[in-house]
């Protein structure tokens, strides 16, 4: 019996091997990674399925709700990378508390480097740089602060990669009505805190995006990996615009499939060419965030995420999706390029797994 099962795995890799696109029976046979996974739990139920699929996972600590929560998730994100040596991988973030105090790069700095002593392979900057923190003057900080130099300077000269979470869809300036992926719709709903368009007297997106610009420019040796496409989401002509612009960049697709959908639907060759041109620089990720609940639901919901995903990109079928309204169809991208999407990039940018 087992003999029979590893002849038929072996003929099922010997034809994947020879074809040059996959099929959707392929997807548990070929290695991926899901590039940006969020875990803020003690117990992890989510290596459970990645082991199913077959996926690695790239854990990103965030500082989205205080220091006390970024310290506590690097200990359980820790503890999963020994559990879990060569099937997990996690970044670090740093916290903005002391900001206004001497010390706080000198402190930033050691607390990175025994980070990634622990495991952490790169670091995360998020959006409340730029949309929530300010200083003792109420001045809201950008991200190219110059406070910040030390810091990316360090990274550059460690060879530790900077991903960053900076500004968000450019549909966050727009009302609602307005925005054309329904999963934006849905969040700055609930999160209407985010919804700039309601704070006209928040950086507008353009100051956003320059301030991270100009902070790459002035660090062009760093290694960044856009998260959310970079923030750029809404036009791949723009986002291929900014990946010219900044060798050093890639981005992950994390929490942006609907404005590829939407972009797809309009225009399949286009967003085809993209990932064909770009396919060294784009990285699989979702945003799917473990933090407790049901086991059986969450494991479903991430195997029905990593399943539409594989579809769109391998297949040409006719699809839809609950993040836009209408039709679009599947890109059907080579092999090679899907082989690069789901894990060699990944290893890449981040030289790891």
């Amino acid at each position: 019996m087992k003999f029979n099962k590893l002849l038929s795995l072996i003929f099922a890799f010997l034809f994947v091997s020879c074809s040059n696109f996959y099929s959707m029976e392929d997807f548990a046979l070929v290695e991926k990674i899901d590039a940006h996974y969020h875990i803020y739990s003690a117990e992890s139920i989510s290596m459970e399925q990645a082991k199913k699929d077959n996926f690695k996972l790239l854990a990103i600590n965030t500082n989205s709700k205080g220091c006390e929560r970024v310290v506590e998730a690097h200990q359980w994100l820790k503890a999963l990378k020994t559990k879990f040596p060569s099937d997990f991988e996690f970044t670090t973030t740093f916290c903005l508390d002391g900001w206004d105090k001497p010390g706080w790069q000198e402190n930033t700095i050691s607390w990175i480097d025994q980070c990634i002593a622990d495991g952490a392979i790169s670091v995360k900057v998020w959006k409340n740089i730029g949309m929530e923190f300010r200083d003792k003057d109420s001045i809201l900080i950008m991200i190219d602060d110059p406070k910040f130099d030390a810091i990316f300077a360090h990274l550059v000269e460690k060879g530790i990669p900077l991903v960053g979470h900076l500004g968000e869809p450019k549909a966050c300036w727009q009302p609602i009505e307005k925005m054309q992926a329904n999963n934006n719709k849905n969040y700055y709903k609930n999160n209407p805190q985010y919804h700039m368009y309601l704070h006209p007297d928040y950086p507008s997106y353009e100051e956003q995006m320059d301030a991270r610009d100009r902070m790459l420019g002035k660090n062009p040796d760093l290694v960044f990996i856009g998260c959310h496409l970079a923030s750029l989401e809404w036009s791949v002509d723009v986002l291929a615009e900014w990946l010219d612009r900044f060798p050093n960049a890639a981005v992950d697709m994390a929490a942006r499939m609907g404005d590829l959908f939407y972009q797809t639907r309009d225009d399949h060759k286009k967003v085809h060419d993209f990932f064909i041109k770009y396919q060294d620089r784009i990285l699989y990720g979702t945003d799917i965030t473990e933090n407790g609940g049901d086991k059986d639901a969450f494991q479903k919901r991430m195997h029905e995420t990593w399943f539409r995903d594989w579809e769109y990109l391998v297949s040409n079928h006719k699809m839809t999706s609950k993040l836009i309204d209408g039709e679009f169809q599947g890109l059907k991208l080579p092999k090679e390029v899907v082989d690069k999407i789901y894990a060699a990039n990944t290893k890449k940018w981040y030289k790891s797994f």
